[in-house]
This record gives C-alpha cells, structure tokens and sequence, in this order.
C-alpha cells in the first residue's frame, strides 16, 4: 500500500515546514535539525526533551558508542535529541539498569510478588499450553464467580498501591476512582448477562426509578436496593467498596478533600461516594449527625459538610457567587419533582443552619446534563460555600420551605460549572474554528475521523513532519507472521463465553462490556481477541480493539514536551485509544547508532513472566505457544519482535510521558496466537475530560541509561504531574 508522506521537500506547502523539528524527534542530519531549531524559535532556555527509547536499545547504543567512538565525531558536537520510545509494555512494569538485573528499590517497597508461573504439556493439543496465574488469581477463574473475582481484584487493587510509598493525595484520588470504575464495569457485566442482551436493560420496578432520581436532596435507599443489591452498577460497586474498605476518605470530612481541586467533574454521586467527598448516592445534603458527638466534640451538630446542586428544585437560585439552597425534604421524586408538603427544620437543614451559627464552610457541586456520565449528568466541585443565613416561606407550590444564602468564598479558582467544556480551552466546532492550525489532517484521510496539527508554541508555526502515516502495521520482509488462530465457531456475535473458544483464552469471561461501544473492564496479562477465522462479525464486543479510531485526536504543539496528543471528545475509562503502529521487525536489526527514538520492544512474554524484575498482571490466560524449549529460553532473554515508528506510523508516536499517566499499554492477541508479536494498544486509564493531553509512562529507571561516554545519562521530566519522578532518566 502506497501512503502519503508528510513533507519530504525542503519548502513550505500550506503552512507545513517540511524539515524535521526537535520536537517530534526526527531529524536529518545536523543541518535539517539546526534549521528545525531556529524556524520552530526553539533556543538555548527550551529545554531538550528525552523520549521513548528502549532500555535495550539504550543499552546496546552504550556498548556499541564505546567500541566506535573514535570514528564518530566529538560527544561534545552531538545534539541531544528527543527520544520517543515506549519502553514498558504494562502500565506499572519497571525495567531494570542495563548493569544488574535485580529489582529496584520501588519494586522491593512494594512488596508485589510475580504470580507463579506453570507450563503444561498439552497432549490434545498442537504446541503447549502456557497456563500462568496466582492461586487466587485462578480461584476467580469460574464464570459463575463474579464475586469472588471482584473481590480478588480489590485485593490486588491494595496489594499494588504501594505499601510504604508515600503517594500524593491526587494520585490516591486516581487510585480509588479507577478501583471504582473496574468494579462499575464488572456490574455491568453482570448486569449485561441478567438482561439476556448487550447493554440492554429490563423494565424498571418502581424501586430503581428511585435509584435513577439520584439528584435528590432527601430520601434513602430503599430496603430492597441495600439488602439485596441495587440492579445499578455504580451503587453495587460502592457497596463492594465498603465491604472492602476500600473508600479513600471514609469518614466525614469538614472543608476542602485532599486530591479534589475546585473544577473537579466527578461522572456520577457514586464516585463522590468512592472518595468520601459526598457520602450519599441520593441526599443532596451530606452532613455530619449527632452520632459522631465524640469525633467533633467541638460542633454543635449537626452539621453540614457538603451539598449539590442539581436543579431538581423549583425553588433553587443559583447566581454564581451567590446561592439560595432550598433545603431537603417534601420533594416528588418520583413525579415532577415539585413539593407536595412542608420542610422541617432537621437533619441536612438544621447542618446547615448550624453552619451559620459556627462560621463552618460547606464544599458545594454543581450537577449538570451530559451525554458523557452514564447517569446522563456530571457533578463538578465548584468550591467552599459560606452558609450567610437562612429562612422559611412559602414554595412556589404553596408549601413551606427553607431557603439557605451561601456565598463563595473569595480567592478561590474561578467557576468552572457554567464553562465546563471549556475549563481546558474550547473545543472547536469544526476545522476552521481551530487555532494554530498547521496541518488539517496528518493522516491524509486514511484516518476514518481526521487528525488535525496545532502550533501556538513557535513563532513561526510549523507542523511535524519527516514521516509517514500509516494506519496498519508494516512487516519487514525479514520477519515471519503466524499463521492465523483457530477461531471460535460462533455466529454474528460472540454471546457465551464458555462456548467462544477465544474468550475461554481470556480465562473465564469477556474481557470487554459492551457499554459507549466496548470498554476493557480491567488491565489484563494479554487480552485475546476474535480474528479472521472466527464466526462472528466486526461488531461483535470481543472485537472492541479493531474497530479503529472512535474519538477525535488532536496533536499540538507544547512548550517543553514537544508535540502531543489530546482529544476533543471524553474519553471513558477502558475504552481503546489507538493501537502503536510502525515497521514490525527483529530487535536484532535496529541499529543502535542510528538515534531512532520510536522502537517500542514487544515484551509481553517477559513481563507476562515476571522476568527482570517487571510486574506481572496477576491474571489467568492460557497462552498456545507454537515454541520449542530453545526458542522459548531464547525468547525470555531478550524480545524478538519491536515495533518501529520512526519513519513509518499512526498517532501514537506523539502521545508523551507522564509519571501520573490517563493511559496504560495493553498487549493484544487476535489473528494469531504468537504473543512474541502481539499488538499494543492504547487503553484510557481513568475518564478522560475533553482537551486533556493523553499520556502514558515510558517506564524508564532513573539512572538506568548509560551515554556514549559510558556516563550515566540524566534527563529531565517535564510531565508537570504532582508524583513526577522529576528525571526522566
């Protein structure tokens, strides 16, 4: 297949530079890149950026460089480039300095034991049968245990924390959302399964419309949603969480929540819950009762800690700054949500009077309609709130309510509710609207959604250039493909997992639910999909990795990262991103002078093993290896397969590192079975807002890399997150 090269001429066309500039990492000799310099006004104060690149290409560039270092010219003439690379394959694999192969000091904290891994013999079958999993791992195994598999994996949700590392309160708030959402996504797969249809839903009993009219200010969950469990998933996953302990900040909190920052959008009043920012799915006052007298010995309670506004009340006002609150109680939640009898002055009420009386602020959210949260609604957390006074008088529908005046407190960040989408610049309606437009689709259309450039960095704008996009993967004629899978012998779509001989690989269910067009439910070892040979249609859920790009990317241009990538869509938590395309070739033929910063080593099998040091996903799989015993010692010592974007790739070459990333690295198996050249894909780690740079952690060892000189190579990290390591090497 013949593609478009981006720029391969010495002259602009429409705007577009066509010499390679430092940020994207690709030059042509000194000359091209000093040009890229001075045109792209990048001088002596920006920074240079180091990206993806091998450990073991890093290595064998150390060892090499000193064999032939007098042919080359002078170490101190040689440009630092930008290094773009993948180097760890899973989202918290930690790859080891090139000298020993032990375990680094973050790994040995941790304390995280590789589960064991078993290799059988498997007679009925061509080839063997790689079986690898933790005991308990295997005990989650049976379709029928969803329970107990959830319970698992809350556990190895705390077994990977981090015992002993202290984390920063963002990044525990990350944490305890994304044991949220994969306990939400196991629901759902629940609940897929009870209602006989994907995604489908039964007619709701007159208990889950309570559930569903969560904006309330008043009421509790009913006796049946409590005892017996809630057909949402959200309220079984905060269920499960209780059970385990697992709430962030579990008791009731007066003033701002570490890790919550004024702007924050939670997606649903569950995941409020989860972090314990709002400790009720349904009221819309959380306040501290006259149980916890000796907790606050010091208040009069009780007293309010927080409230939403959801405009489910006639009489709410809301002016910004200012606020009338209409208290809870007497509302038709089930009708038109207007008051059909009188408030009384208790419980969140009397909070909030009390509030007055104390001088005691109150956190304050703002619910408001979007496609984007499964409830239909986003809360965002627009401050602390000073109670000012309060009264009572008669509803717009003649019974007695009390008001509450709240006013903003002063020196905060400005409100974000009534601009939300626009709380990280404006989403652009169409192309024209773009600013800083320096190429409209670097896919030349092979992409099914273009992909826009932007430059607001450089004086003189240009575009990235000095490659060429490629939608699907490029095989070096070197390099031998498998044959295809089996396949499963399933029709249309895939529906039981215990007759889809490709989800029977996965180990006991569907790795995806079919909710917002295919979510992953959790970070597996290796995921199989359906392929070629198989039954079912493109449409079919075990297929969510190859239906191409669902979102629209943007690349841009940043002050000190180089180019990256963002979207103008939300993104929800286990959707697939994109797929890292290059040149499929051997490790071996990657030469380790050439400074080509976009190989990304296919180490699936080594991680999935535990080897040197990396951290294995503790899941079930059982993996067809079409190996003999030398090839598989071979394979554990080094990769055999690496993918190359250097001059050849997709939009994935552009997405930065982060210490705290939004993205994690799956490995993918769906033609074939030979994990040495499994596909690596993109997965969105947490819910991901519109306009928020996509990243994910290139999983370097600081002072791990050793230079030309055989120095150790330091470079800085300018990921801007609140755990950055501060070096990226």
């Amino acid at each position: 297949m013949v593609v478009r090269s981006l720029g391969r001429t010495n002259k602009r066309e429409n705007g577009i530079h066509t010499g390679h500039s430092l940020e994207n990492g690709v030059a042509e000799g000194n000359t091209k890149r000093q040009k890229c310099k001075e045109v792209s006004g990048n001088n002596s104060e920006s920074p240079a950026v180091e990206r993806r690149t091998s450990a073991r290409i890093q290595k064998m560039k150390s060892e090499k460089a000193l064999r032939v270092r007098e042919r080359e010219e002078s170490s101190d003439h040689i440009e630092e480039r930008v290094a773009r690379k993948k180097t760890k394959v899973y989202e918290r694999r930690k790859v080891n300095p090139p000298e020993e192969p032990k375990k680094t000091k973050v790994h040995e904290r941790k304390n995280v034991n590789p589960p064991h891994t078993v290799v059988h013999d498997n007679k009925g079958s061509e080839g063997k049968v790689l079986i690898l999993g933790s005991n308990d791992s295997k005990n989650s195994a049976n379709a029928d245990g969803v329970q107990d598999a959830v319970t698992n994996m809350v556990l190895t949700e705390v077994a990977e924390s981090g015992i002993g590392i202290e984390k920063s309160a963002h990044a525990k708030v990350t944490e305890t959302l994304r044991t949220f959402n994969k306990l939400y996504l196991h629901f759902v797969q629940e609940e897929e399964k009870r209602c006989g249809r994907p995604g489908g839903d039964k007619k709701k009993t007159k208990s889950q419309k309570i559930s569903k009219g969560s904006n309330s200010k008043q009421g509790k969950a009913p006796a049946d949603d409590t005892k017996r469990g809630s057909k949402r998933p959200d309220l079984k996953a905060i269920s499960k969480m209780k059970e385990t302990n697992a709430i962030l900040y579990p008791d009731k909190r007066i003033g701002p929540i570490p890790g919550i920052d004024v702007g924050h959008q939670f997606y649903s009043r569950a995941e409020m819950v989860a972090i314990g920012f709002h400790s009720h799915w349904l009221n819309g006052i959380d306040y501290i009762g006259k149980t916890a007298g000796k907790q606050y010995s010091n208040y009069k309670l009780p007293i309010t800690t927080a409230i939403v506004m959801s405009g489910h009340y006639e009489d709410d006002l809301d002016n910004c700054d200012d606020i009338v609150y209409t208290g809870q109680g007497g509302n038709d939640l089930l009708g038109n949500k207007r008051q059909k009898k009188d408030q009384v002055m208790t419980l969140g009420n009397l909070g909030l009077k009390n509030c007055i009386d104390q001088d005691v602020l109150v956190r304050v959210v703002r619910g408001h309609q979007s496609a984007h949260s499964y409830v239909k609604r986003v809360y965002t957390y627009d401050g602390l709130y000073k109670v000012v006074k309060y009264w009572a008088e008669k509803g717009v529908s003649g019974f007695t309510v009390y008001k509450f005046s709240l006013k903003r407190l002063e020196g905060q960040p400005l409100l974000t509710t009534n601009q939300v989408q626009f709380s990280r610049g404006r989403i652009p309606n169409s192309i024209s609207e773009i600013r800083g437009l320096v190429c409209e689709d670097i896919s030349w259309g092979q992409e099914g959604i273009p992909i826009p450039a932007t430059n607001l960095v450089d004086d003189q704008p240009i575009a990235p250039t000095g490659f060429t996009y490629c939608k699907s993967m490029q095989v070096r004629k070197s390099v031998k493909l498998p044959s295809n899978a089996p396949g499963c012998g399933c029709e249309g779509t895939c529906v039981d997992p215990k007759r889809c001989a490709c989800v029977r690989l996965n180990g006991s269910d569907f790795p995806y639910v079919h909710r917002d067009g295919g979510r992953l439910i959790e970070p597996k070892a290796v995921v199989f999909e359906c392929g070629p040979n198989c039954g079912c249609g493109p449409e079919c859920v075990n297929r969510t990795s190859q239906k191409g790009m669902r979102y629209r990317l943007e690349v841009f241009c940043t002050p000190k990262k180089g180019w990256g990538v963002r979207s103008w869509d939300f993104i929800p938590s286990g959707a697939p991103v994109c797929e890292y395309i290059g040149v499929l070739m051997k490790t071996d033929e990657v030469d380790p002078t050439s400074e080509n910063n976009y190989v990304f080593d296919i180490d699936c099998l080594q991680t999935m093993k535990g080897l040197d040091g990396r951290e294995s996903r503790l899941r079930d799989v059982s993996i067809p290896l079409p190996l003999d015993k030398n090839d598989d010692q071979k394979s554990d010592c080094v990769p055999e397969f690496c993918i190359d974007a250097g001059s050849s790739g997709n939009i994935s070459r552009f997405i930065n590192h982060s210490c705290q990333p939004n993205l994690f690295v799956q490995c993918v198996l769906s033609s074939h079975h030979d994990i040495k050249q499994a596909r690596i894909v993109l997965f969105a780690a947490d819910n991901i807002p519109p306009l928020k740079e996509l990243t994910y952690d290139y999983g370097y060892v600081v002072d791990g890399v050793l230079g030309p000189d055989g120095k150790i190579r330091q470079m800085a990290c300018y990921c801007g997150a609140e755990d950055c390591r501060k070096r990226l090497l």
